[in-house]
């Protein structure tokens, strides 16, 4: 099949299947690209990094990413795209017919079932993330533990549930910083 339409396809089903926002999305995004070889988990997680620090839909930013390594301008166009109409569609059939929608019965009742769906969605994502960071495999495929990237982590947990008016930008500048400091020159590989 024709890579530019195998991307298009791949994430318009992502899009289709996929509630609950961007990280409900992961999942279903690594198994796809990743059982097809397009990229690996590492890069996943590279590109789950730079999307979170881009503007944007977060969905939107990996898409890019994968459609830009796989086919440059036009893969773009395609995994975007196929990500972004299912959704665009759906918004508006819901808009058209919300006042029969949100008094809907078995609508409610759709929903009361795809909230515990989509928690459990985003829980594999973190776990995924979690899994791939703090235990990374090395070039000889060893796997080794990144106990400064756990202590790393609670680190920003703890100061952004204790320290309400730091903003998220100035975690994500200063770690950063701290990454290029400690992995490139304290912990060079």
């Amino acid at each position: 099949m024709n890579i530019y339409l195998d991307l298009f396809l791949s994430f318009l089903k992502i899009g289709v299947f996929t509630i609950g926002g961007g990280y409900a999305m992961i999942p279903i995004i690594s198994d796809t690209t990743v059982s097809k070889g397009w990229i690996t988990p590492e890069m996943l997680i590279d590109f789950i990094a730079i999307a979170e620090s881009t503007p944007g839909p977060f969905a939107i930013n990996v898409s890019t990413f994968i459609g830009y390594d796989m086919g440059g301008l036009f893969g773009v166009f395609c995994t975007t795209m196929g990500l972004f109409l299912p959704p665009f569609l759906i918004i508006l059939v819901v808009a058209y017919f919300a006042d029969r929608f949100m008094k809907n019965r078995y609508v409610n009742d759709a929903f009361s079932g795809l909230r515990p769906a989509v928690v459990g969605l985003i829980g594999s994502a973190f776990l995924s993330i979690a899994v791939a960071t703090f235990l990374p495999t090395g070039d000889n495929g060893a796997i080794t533990f990144n106990w400064f990237g756990l202590i790393w982590a609670v680190i920003c947990f703890v100061v952004m549930r204790r320290f309400k008016k730091i903003h998220p930008i100035l975690i994500i500048i200063v770690s950063a910083g701290v990454g290029i400091l400690f992995y490139g020159f304290i912990l060079p590989s």
